[in-house]
Order: structure tokens, then C-alpha cells, then sequence
């Protein structure tokens, strides 16, 4: 939901704009949804895609990244490991990472690491202001907290151990349901997902 509002709403209503005749009717959920079934016609993914008769345009990627603001570092530390996330406090975003098990790159092999929530939240929004906060250490995608790594209100933590980027696909329902307004807007969304340095 919150890539929607943060990427997707903002390329509807370009759209919208320069096609006055259209209108859009836009769902905004954190699960994978079956276009056909929905009745939809586009949709953005973020993850692996499993072999399926829509077509797929890779649009970018994002990172799973640990973070905290800089006053909660500068108290308990900076962790130089996964295994140190034992001893520091943890806002688990219950949306982004149902089970307390977090996944880290080491050495070129994948460890999961049992974390122990202080706080578990339903929304990425929640996990976001915790840790703005100073609360605790969270993990949440590398576009939602963009904007606070770049004014230095969070700070990225343990980024030799992130696991592999999960791509980003605009997907869409190929042959006689692709229509002309259909490819209009994905290549409208296309082009705007890959321009955003946030996402390449």
C-alpha cells in the first residue's frame, strides 16, 4: 500500500491529466492479486514472479535494508553483525516480515537470524516513526524510508550483510486486453519507475 501511495497514485494522476477521458480505478493492498480474476488490468509487483501467462516489464529493484535514527546508534551502538541484533531493540513491521526472522547475506550464503521484537507493528508507516523516534533498530524495503535515509533522520545498518535486491515488474494481461490506453499507461508508469533514483 505504501509504494502505491508513494509511486504508483502519483503516476494515476499523471496520467489522468494528460488523458482527461480517462478514469482509473486504483486498489492499494499488500498481497498478490490475480489480475484476471480482479478484473484488473495492471499491476505493480515487488518480488520474484512465478511463471504466469501475464506479461512482466522489470521496472527496478529494491532493497530489504536494516535501520535506526542516529541518536538511537549513537545510545546502544551500531550492530557489525546480524548476530549482534540480539542485543539491541528491535520494531518488527508485522506487514513486511510476518515471522521475527530476518535474512542476511553472509559470506555468500544466506543466514536467518531469530530476532526478538520489542515492539511489532501492523503498518511499515508504524515501524517508520518508531524508529524516527529512536525506539529501536527496524527492517523495512530500501523505498520506504528514501526519503530519511537522504536527510540522515535514519541511518542504513549492517549493508555488507543485505540479502539479494527484490525486482520490481509493472504487469499487465497481454493480447486483446492490452488496449492502446492500457499500453499508454504502463509506458507512462514505466518510464517514471525507472527514472527514480530510489529504485535503480
Amino acid at each position: 500500500m505504501l509504494f502505491g501511495r508513494m509511486y504508483v497514485a502519483p503516476g494515476i494522476v499523471d496520467y489522468l491529466q494528460r488523458h482527461p477521458g480517462m478514469e482509473v480505478n486504483a486498489l492499494f493492498v499488500d498481497r498478490v492479486v490475480n489480475l484476471v480474476e480482479e478484473g484488473l488490468d495492471v499491476g505493480v509487483r515487488i518480488g520474484e514472479l512465478p511463471d504466469s501467462t501475464i506479461k512482466a516489464i522489470r521496472v527496478g529493484s529494491v532493497r530489504r535494508i536494516v535501520c535506526a535514527s542516529p541518536a538511537y546508534l549513537e545510545s546502544h551502538g551500531v550492530p557489525a553483525s546480524p548476530a549482534e541484533l540480539s542485543r539491541h531493540v528491535v520494531v518488527l513491521s508485522s506487514s513486511v516480515t510476518p515471522i521475527p526472522e530476518w535474512k542476511f547475506a553472509t559470506q555468500g550464503a544466506t543466514v536467518a537470524v531469530r530476532v526478538k521484537p520489542r515492539l511489532t507493528v501492523s503498518t511499515n508507516e508504524a515501524a517508520i516513526d518508531a524508529a524516527l523516534g529512536g525506539f529501536g533498530i527496524t527492517r523495512l524495503l530500501s523505498y520506504q524510508v528514501a526519503p530519511y535515509v537522504r536527510t540522515g533522520q535514519l541511518q542504513i545498518v549492517l549493508p555488507d550483510h543485505e540479502p539479494q535486491r527484490l525486482p520490481i515488474h509493472i504487469v499487465h494481461r497481454e493480447g486483446r486486453q492490452s488496449s492502446a490506453k492500457v499500453r499508454t499507461f504502463v509506458d507512462l508508469m514505466v518510464a517514471r519507475l525507472r527514472s527514480d533514483s530510489a529504485l535503480n
